[in-house]
């Protein structure tokens, strides 16, 4: 219990310089590879943020690995990330990669098999309703579960406004 407190000058030094350098390598890759590399647009996403976020934790804080190591780490993490964006072009990797977006609602209709494959309760899904301002049903055109996890509510209180087929077309039913 008493190493919980115990540091030396130098490795608090180095811990320093070792967060400014992959501080440094993470700008410039995320600059290279573009935003995504931190979106939660899909599971590879999710993965690429907890990827990266071990490699800072093991470089900074681990005597083991070296500056570089989580450098190079960091990198072949980020090439896989660009190299996922540029294959999901092609519909086979895209539906291999990412999730597919879940119809939980079609109008007024709960769709009880959906929220099973979801594992979203019906407490969950009146919770999205209240906090999309929902009051009365008829508003709800779909909620759909999204690759990320979360849950859109499309709604209006114009009662005879359809919901325009593009915005569901990837849509599980």
């Amino acid at each position: 219990m008493e190493k919980w407190f115990e540091a030396s000058w130098t490795s608090i030094i180095a811990i320093l310089l070792t967060a400014l350098g992959i501080y440094v390598a993470i700008i410039l890759f995320t600059r290279i590879a573009g935003k995504r590399s931190f979106s939660k647009m899909s599971s590879f996403d999710f993965a690429m943020t907890v990827a990266v976020g071990s490699i800072i934790a093991s470089t900074i804080l681990s005597k083991s690995v070296s500056l570089v190591q989580g450098i190079v780490g960091l990198a072949a993490v980020y090439i896989l990330q660009i190299s996922a964006a540029f294959l999901r072009r092609w519909t086979w990797v895209q539906k291999a990669i990412d999730n597919s977006p879940l119809l939980l609602m079609d109008k007024q209709t709960i769709l009880y098999e959906n929220l099973k494959k979801a594992r979203v309760t019906e407490g969950d899904l009146r919770s999205k309703l209240r906090e999309a301002n929902v009051l009365d049903l008829s508003q709800v055109r779909a909620v759909v579960f999204e690759t990320t996890g979360d849950i859109s509510v499309l709604h209006t209180s114009e009662e005879d406004r359809e919901l325009e087929d593009w915005l569901t077309k990837d849509v599980m039913r």
